[in-house]
């Protein structure tokens, strides 16, 4: 959420940066609106305080009959104090409403864009000197990880779907060592980076979505439960809302949470689209990076250069081939300022495919969440959030089988993970 004194003291800019979200309000009709909850909010303030006095008055008079008059009087009062209470109750919450729809501005380093395809490439891993990335070489016809995995026995869409219905799955075998070996290399490489390691409840109030900005606008995409609770997405959810309304010791920032949770997704915009394997499942496990710091944008900007960072690293160590591409405007969420997306090579569909995302949000997050600080003056600040994808599974495998098929059928394992896998390494 912004602050209505930064939306009021930049219009313009506030509307411009909804305008390349491609969100939808009117930021004009959103201070006409806090103009009427402030006049009429004044105007029971006064009235309240003349109520106020003339009780006062009343102790302290001797005439019973001027008395009278005045508790009439009074009455009258109260009863428009009642009036306008209920008015300004009925503007307040549309203006909340309102307030919460309010999108972050984007940084002037994020492209104009309608979608993901207008995301602009800035990095490959491997760098080629002929431009471009180096792609995985095959000498003979490579299959995609539906085939590769169904022959190794692997994966069970056909009872997966029975149990589950649409997306549904079993991993078995190797498949579910191979994302144990993820897990614990993840888990190695992240501590080792000061992350601490959290297992946060997947079961949400509607509070902690709210706060980091997935509702009021995405809740199609959400499970629900029969007692108003959803299912996280994303552990970023539990661990904002892990700190909600807490004020933190400045001398414990930056703090960095690695969260490990199982993930829900309707994918309800989605139909058709990635129908077959494991690219767009309803339930998937994942790791998040998450980062409470001080409040400066130069700090926020190198921690979201770290997160990205952290996270291609541990791609490299695995080998597999990646881009970082930056997100357009219309790619963005409601509170991010800025985002990356990491992106894996799919050899058999030719195309890079999204694993991870870093964003940052300045104090958009926390001032929902009511997340503050107090700097060395005693003053109060909103911290900053980001967050990043450490790994999803299991739509690592994806990019991991394909890339390290074999002519045999087989899958050689990346040598990072043979010590959680009794040092096989082969999957055959």
């Amino acid at each position: 959420m912004l602050d209505i004194k930064f939306i009021r003291e930049n219009k313009d800019i506030v509307q411009a940066g909804a305008k390349k979200k491609l969100v939808d309000i009117d930021i004009d009709a959103l201070v006409t609106l806090d103009d009427e909850r402030l006049k009429i909010l004044k105007e029971v303030e006064d009235l309240r305080a003349e109520v106020n006095k003339v009780s006062n008055e009343i102790a302290r008079k001797q005439d019973s009959g001027l008395k009278v008059q005045l508790i009439e009087e009074m009455r009258a009062v109260k009863e428009d104090i009642k009036q306008k209470e209920e008015k300004l109750k009925t503007i307040t919450e549309d203006w909340q409403k309102m307030m919460l729809q309010v999108p972050n501005v984007p940084d002037i380093s994020v492209p104009e864009g309608t979608s993901d395809e207008n995301n602009q490439e800035i990095k490959v891993w491997p760098a080629s000197t002929q431009g471009g990335g180096e792609k995985t070489v095959f000498n003979f016809e490579p299959k995609d990880h539906v085939e590769i995995m169904t022959a190794l026995h692997m994966v069970d869409f056909e009872r997966g779907i029975r149990v589950h219905g649409f997306r549904g799955y079993f991993l078995t075998g190797d498949a579910v060592r191979l994302s144990f070996a993820i897990w614990n290399y993840a888990l190695e490489f992240f501590s080792s980076r000061g992350f601490l390691p959290i297992m946060p409840p997947a079961l949400n109030r509607k509070e902690n979505f709210l706060g980091t900005g997935f509702l009021p606008q995405n809740e199609e995409d959400l499970y629900k439960t029969q007692d108003n609770d959803y299912l996280a997405g994303t552990a970023e959810v539990p661990v904002m809302g892990m700190h909600t309304g807490e004020i933190l010791d400045k001398k414990s920032l930056p703090i960095k949470y690695l969260g490990f949770s199982p993930c829900y997704r309707r994918e309800a915009g989605s139909h058709g689209k990635d129908v077959k394997g494991l690219i767009r499942v309803h339930e998937f496990y994942k790791l998040e990076q998450v980062i409470l710091c001080e409040a400066a944008h130069e700090t926020s900007v190198k921690h979201h250069e770290e997160l990205v960072t952290n996270t291609e690293e541990f791609i490299e160590s695995l080998g597999v081939p990646y881009r970082r591409v930056i997100n357009c405007g219309g790619d963005l969420g409601l509170g991010q300022v800025k985002k990356y997306d990491i992106e894996l090579w799919v050899p058999k569909e030719n195309k890079y495919r999204e694993i991870a995302s870093a964003s940052y949000f300045h104090d958009f997050q926390t001032r929902r969440l009511g997340i503050r600080y107090k700097d060395e003056e005693g003053k109060m600040h909103y911290a900053h959030s980001l967050n990043q994808t450490a790994i999803a599974t299991p739509r690592i495998l994806v990019s991991l089988v394909e890339n390290y098929q074999q002519a045999d059928g087989s899958i050689k394992i990346p040598e990072v993970l043979r010590k959680y896998m009794g040092e096989k390494e082969f999957v055959n």
